[in-house]
Order: C-alpha cells, then sequence, then structure tokens
C-alpha cells in the first residue's frame, strides 16, 4: 500500500510516523533489522520485521555479511535463521531481578524463584521464524541444585575453615552445569517441547568455570574466556536442526560489560543498563540452518 505511514520500536519508545520513502532508506541503512517491531496502516498488530513477508528481501536491505565464524546464509535464499531477540520492561527485569536475589539470599525460596525467573525470561525470547519460547520447568525438579548454590553464596563469609570457598568452586560448577542442562532441556516453543538437551562434559564445564575466575587476573582476558565459552555452550546444545551460535567478540563482550558495571556502581542507571545489556546479550545468540 503505496503512501502509508510506518512506526517502529525502539526499546520503550514509539519512533514515527515514518513515510514508505523514509522506511526504506531505514533499512537500507540497516536501522531496520529481522527483530525490529514495526506497524503501518492496515496491519492488525505490531510485527516483526522479519516475519513480514518480502519487507526485508534482497534489493530492499543490504546483504547480510556473517562474522568470522558465523553461518553464512544458504544460497537458496533460506531465511530459517537469524538472531534471537527479548522484548522485557526494564523495570518488571529489575523487580524480578530483586526477586531472584532475595530469593538466594534466604535459601529457601531459591528453587522457586529461580525457576519463576527463567520462565519468565525465556518467554521473552524471540526466534525467528518461530515465535516466542515457552518454558515448563518445575521448582522441585531440581530444588536441590539451588538450594545448594544459595548455601555457597555464604561459604566464606560464615566459616573460618581456611581456602574452603576455593575448595567448594568445582561443586559451584557442576551446580551450575546441572543448571543449565535442566534449563534446556525445559524450553518448549508454540506450547510444544522442543526436545532440546545439553551434551557439554561436566568436566569441560567445570574446566571452562576455573578458567574463567583464573583469567580474571589478566584484568581483560575475562572477556574473550566467556565469548568462547558460550560458543561452546551453544556447540553442546543438541535436539534441533537449525544451529545455535553466539556471535559476539571478546571485545564487545569487554566494553558492553564494563558499562553495565560502571551504571550498576551508579545505582540510578541499574534499570537501563540491565535492560540495554540483556537485549544485547540474547541478541548475540542465532539460529541458522546447518552446514552438511
Amino acid at each position: 500500500m503505496p503512501g502509508r505511514s510506518w512506526f517502529v520500536a525502539a526499546g520503550d519508545k514509539q519512533e514515527g510516523p515514518y513515510s514508505e520513502d523514509e522506511f526504506r532508506d531505514l533499512i537500507t541503512r540497516g536501522n531496520i533489522r529481522p527483530d525490529t517491531y514495526v506497524w503501518a496502516d492496515g496491519m492488525q498488530d505490531w510485527q516483526y520485521a522479519g516475519d513480514i513477508p518480502g519487507l526485508l528481501s534482497p534489493g530492499r536491505a543490504p546483504p547480510l555479511i556473517p562474522r568470522p565464524g558465523a553461518s553464512a546464509p544458504s544460497a537458496n535464499g533460506d531465511q530459517s535463521g537469524g538472531s534471537l531477540s527479548i522484548e522485557i520492561s526494564i523495570w518488571e527485569m529489575l523487580g524480578r531481578a530483586l526477586v531472584f536475589l532475595i530469593g538466594f539470599l534466604l535459601i529457601i525460596p531459591a528453587p522457586w524463584v529461580a525457576a519463576s525467573f527463567y520462565g519468565w525470561i525465556i518467554s521473552r525470547i524471540h526466534v525467528p521464524q518461530r515465535g516466542y519460547l515457552g518454558f515448563t520447568g518445575n521448582p522441585l525438579d531440581i530444588w536441590y541444585v539451588f538450594i545448594g548454590l544459595a548455601l555457597l553464596t555464604y561459604v566464606g563469609g560464615v566459616t573460618d575453615i581456611p581456602y574452603l570457598s576455593y575448595l567448594l568452586f568445582p561443586l559451584q560448577a557442576y551446580l551450575s552445569w546441572l543448571t543449565v542442562r535442566w534449563v534446556v532441556a525445559n524450553i518448549t516453543a508454540e506450547g510444544q517441547p522442543l526436545q532440546l538437551s545439553f551434551d557439554g562434559s561436566p568436566w569441560i564445564y567445570i574446566g571452562w568455570y576455573l578458567l574463567l575466575a583464573l583469567s580474571f587476573i589478566t584484568i581483560i582476558g575475562w572477556a574473550w574466556v566467556l565469548t568462547a565459552w558460550m560458543r561452546w555452550t551453544c556447540s553442546n546444545i543438541a535436539g534441533t536442526r537449525r544451529a545455535i551460535s553466539f556471535n559476539a567478540t571478546g571485545l564487545e563482550t569487554l566494553w558492553r560489560t564494563l558499562v553495565f558495571s560502571i551504571g550498576s556502581v551508579l545505582i540510578i542507571p541499574i534499570p537501563w543498563v540491565m535492560g540495554w545489556y540483556t537485549r544485547w546479550y540474547v541478541s548475540q545468540f542465532s539460529a541458522s540452518e546447518r552446514l552438511s
């Protein structure tokens, strides 16, 4: 429909109206991505730009140039892949994060606040061509894991045993590995279990956990360790026909995490930097066609 007006959702704000030519110019400049919410006259509801047939077709948007190591788009124009995105309110994010923290400090509520938090945040994640995800994890599935993780937060602060926190570090890593397996196994889409599994070795996972802790000695090396760890984690998610990848670089992880940390220290910017960082982090995960 020529001459219609377009609106774009940018964070918690609405931008527009844009004329058809202005909107096409935004697409050409890369300001409109597949995970951008848009609306125009005649549409019943807001939609992701990537879900509107023909909107981002070749000739209207610049070609996608994959990062080094990322999967290239298929030659036949298959658009079965793309970056994940998340729709969250910064205030709800802050509130749920505080409940999560308080629940772990109180220990007993830890399984319930953890399951609630994971279920909420996963339900806000959108996967291209699949829609929003869901979560079916029950707090009692692995209640002992969350109780153990909560108890470990007190180790070192309430005991005089030298180096006890370091000795229990592998146990904390193992409990984290169990959490990842539980979360991945309970992800759903369109109300149906995806039957995913995390097949990464617990010993390698513990190794990554220890390496990350040691990398803080280098001041900045942890960012590259973290990105490599995320790529390893994604490569060990099985049960999906599409490959899951983590595309951020170490440098991107470094400066964005530093900005998030500084904003958190200043307290007042916490809701905004938390929402900004979470949206960016989720967008670094993508699902693309597996290369045979």
